[in-house]
């Protein structure tokens, strides 16, 4: 059961931001979401990235703000409809969303799965259903985005037994009940922030999500300081989670990382920017 990602887009910042030591030259980050195949569940997602309802239509001022600064260039052949439809499958073949956190670019297209079960941290959503909407903008976090039922559809991944990961990564939430796919706690971009580590590869891959923006900054005397970490919501807690990653890629582990500009053999085929 092998994961494929696809790019929903581009966000063009310079080096420097996300590589302690890099230039000033500008890098097209690719935004990262997944699709596999489970044997039980069938097609999940992981993630939805980005997609027309953060650049365009209908939107509060603060996601037009959000949108304006960031300036995402969408990949049209990179949206879930069309990568679905590439893969044989429909919106309404997926059953199963892992939303690792409920930032804009992983959240976005939840719009288009009305039926699906989402699987993400249950008390997480909680919170950002009942505080102001000024504190879930400073975490980067838009109502705008989360279907109005959405609550209702979750299922925590915290009520889900735990299973040791391989390379010393630690327990993990076993997802599916054998052992296919670990959520892992990986604290410190975001409150609630996991990846998700596919422990029966012949490699195993942990999907670390946004624990740093590229590769290279897993590496002590690369990791990005300010102003990247005012994007952090724990400092602390996500430099030991990139420690965590780096040992387990060190430990013989693959990582993927959602914006890393490398190409990777899970990636489907890209598009240029």
């Amino acid at each position: 059961m092998k994961p494929v990602f696809a790019n929903s887009a581009f966000v063009t910042v310079p080096e420097r931001l996300f590589l302690c030591g890099g230039t000033w030259r500008r890098v097209p980050l690719k935004v990262r979401y997944g699709v596999f195949r489970h044997p039980a569940a069938g097609p999940v997602l992981i993630d939805t990235g980005y997609g027309p309802s953060v650049t365009r239509g209908p939107r509060g001022l603060a996601l037009r703000l959000y949108n304006a600064i960031l300036g995402p260039d969408l990949v049209a052949a990179g949206q879930p409809e069309a990568v679905l439809q590439r893969l044989g499958l429909k919106p309404g073949d997926v059953g199963t969303i892992i939303v690792t956190h409920f930032h804009a670019d992983h959240v976005a297209g939840l719009h288009l799965f009305p039926k699906a079960r989402i699987v993400a941290k249950a008390d997480v959503l909680r919170k950002i259903l009942k505080q102001p909407a000024h504190k879930n903008l400073h975490q980067g976090i838009f109502r705008d985005l989360l279907p109005v039922d959405l609550a209702s559809r979750v299922d925590d991944v915290d009520g889900v037994g735990l299973r040791e990961a391989p390379l010393g990564l630690g327990g993990g939430h076993d997802l599916f009940g054998d052992g296919s796919v670990l959520a892992i706690d990986l604290p410190g971009h975001a409150e609630g922030h996991f990846g998700l580590c596919f422990a029966n590869l012949p490699t195993p891959l942990l999907y670390a999500v946004d624990a740093q923006w590229c590769a290279e900054a897993l590496e002590e005397g690369r990791r990005p300081g300010f102003p990247a970490s005012l994007i952090a919501d724990d400092p602390q807690a996500l430099a030991e989670s990139t420690r965590r990653v780096l040992a387990f890629r060190q430990a013989g582990g693959e990582v993927l990382l959602c914006h890393d500009p490398a190409e990777s053999r899970y990636d489907l085929a890209a598009e240029a920017p």
